[in-house]
């Protein structure tokens, strides 16, 4: 049941994606094109998810427990650290760069587009590149 559900979920979420264009890195990069070719499209599309995932965690948070789990798994702290702040920083700059984030990428896999592969490669990439330097460079706690 679990696998079903997130297939149901993955499959919503890449629906919505598509639909709304956000698979089309160009899309993207002119939300970020303020001077230019500015598409303000993102920011609805991104008010909208909030419009519906805010009421939902609402009453899924009313609940003692998820439906598919003992319990709920929320982060630890709310701190924000270096880490935290290098890791959005080079999200960013990806992001801005190809224009796509994960989120949209994965379903931009439908559409066969060897950029999306690339993407997607370098992405794994960089999953493994960041594991390696915060083994071999791991950040202090503060005192």
């Amino acid at each position: 049941m679990r696998l079903l559900s997130a297939f149901a979920i993955g499959l919503i979420f890449g629906l919505g994606i598509t639909v709304s264009g956000m698979i089309n890195p160009a899309k993207v990069l002119n939300f970020f094109d303020l001077a230019g070719t500015w598409d303000p499209s993102l920011a609805f599309v991104m008010a909208g998810a909030l419009g519906v995932a805010i009421p939902g965690y609402r009453m899924v948070f009313r609940r003692p427990a998820p439906a598919m789990e003992p319990q709920f798994q929320l982060p630890d702290t709310r701190v924000i650290d270096r880490r935290l702040v290098l890791g959005s920083a080079t999200f960013g700059l990806g992001w801005g760069i190809a224009g796509f984030c994960p989120g949209g990428a994965l379903p931009a896999l439908g559409t066969g587009d060897p950029s999306v592969f690339l993407f997607i490669a370098a992405l794994i990439g960089g999953l493994f590149l960041a594991r390696l330097l915060q083994a071999r460079f791991p950040m202090r706690k503060p005192a």
